[in-house]
């Protein structure tokens, strides 16, 4: 049975303070380089790679959880969920502000997921992408439910039973996590320290999550987006299982549907029969 472990609803609805980021064109390239991304915009630096959103946002990440999670649980948390809404693509020379709140979990037998909002605006207000991330505290079960949860985007299993639009293989290289950490300002050992990742219970080093949706978001624009970024609108993944660098990774897109000029495509991701990122969505304007 998972812990039971109290969560404090003072903690929800409160901001933190903004954080300010200022985008390079230097540091775009940086990061398309780091994710392998071969859309030439990207690579040139005139627009950043969607997935690049979260580095303005980095700092204003897991500060709300800390007036909500004991600190008892945070030894436990992974990173379960990511759902970008895009307003408009990050471009060099933005002056970004970021912020975040906690703002609703839900306790369950095996763990408890904790929602975090998250939004960038320009420096006059603009809103540039809003974000749900969820860090699931596995063990702990908070007991209640309390607040908003993240939108859901569960993939519809009938969907398996139509043709996929694409599939698409992708070459994890072995330095890879040592090239997205710094481009991502991301320096959580799991990724950089073999020792570290054995330590605790994996089998070595790990790729990040998000350099892993970072190669699924320009998987999905090179095969039905156009390789065109500000035609994405939302892009949503639930991270099941580890990817190791070394590994290939098979992602298999479906069409979904279209509403109002905008087309949904859901798409889940196989390390050979295990998959490692699952509901999989992607809103492309048409």
């Amino acid at each position: 049975m998972a812990d039971v472990l109290k969560f404090d609803q003072a903690g929800l609805d409160v901001w933190t303070d903004d954080k300010t980021f200022e985008v390079t064109r230097e540091r775009l390239v940086e990061y398309a380089k780091a994710t392998n991304d071969p859309i030439p915009a990207h690579l040139a630096g005139d627009v950043a790679s969607p997935v690049f959103a979260i580095v303005p946002v980095f700092e204003s990440m897991l500060e709300p959880a800390l007036d909500v999670v004991p600190l008892a649980a945070f030894g436990r948390g992974l990173h379960g969920l990511q759902d970008f809404r895009f307003h408009r693509p990050i471009k060099p020379g933005d002056k970004l502000v970021a912020r975040g709140k906690a703002i609703g979990w839900r306790g369950l037998p095996n763990g408890t997921p904790l929602t975090i909002y998250l939004e960038c605006r320009t420096e006059d207000g603009e809103l540039v992408n809003e974000q749900y991330l969820t860090p699931f505290f596995r063990g702990v079960d908070a007991g209640d439910t309390q607040g908003i949860q993240a939108p859901d985007h569960k993939l519809d299993e009938s969907v398996r039973s139509t043709e996929p639009v694409a599939t698409v293989v992708q070459h994890v290289d072995d330095d890879q996590t040592y090239r997205y950490g710094p481009a991502a300002g991301d320096p959580v050992p799991l990724h950089l320290d073999d020792q570290i990742a054995k330590d605790a219970g994996l089998p070595g080093i790990i790729a990040h999550g998000l350099c892993m949706q970072a190669f699924t978001a320009w998987a999905v624009l090179t095969e039905v987006g156009d390789s065109d970024v500000t035609r994405l609108r939302r892009l949503a993944v639930r991270f099941a299982k580890p990817v190791l660098p070394g590994q290939d990774i098979t992602t298999t897109i479906w069409r979904a549907g279209s509403v109002d000029g905008v087309t949904t495509y859901v798409y889940e991701t196989k390390v050979g029969d295990t998959v490692v990122l699952k509901d999989g969505l992607a809103q492309i304007a048409d």
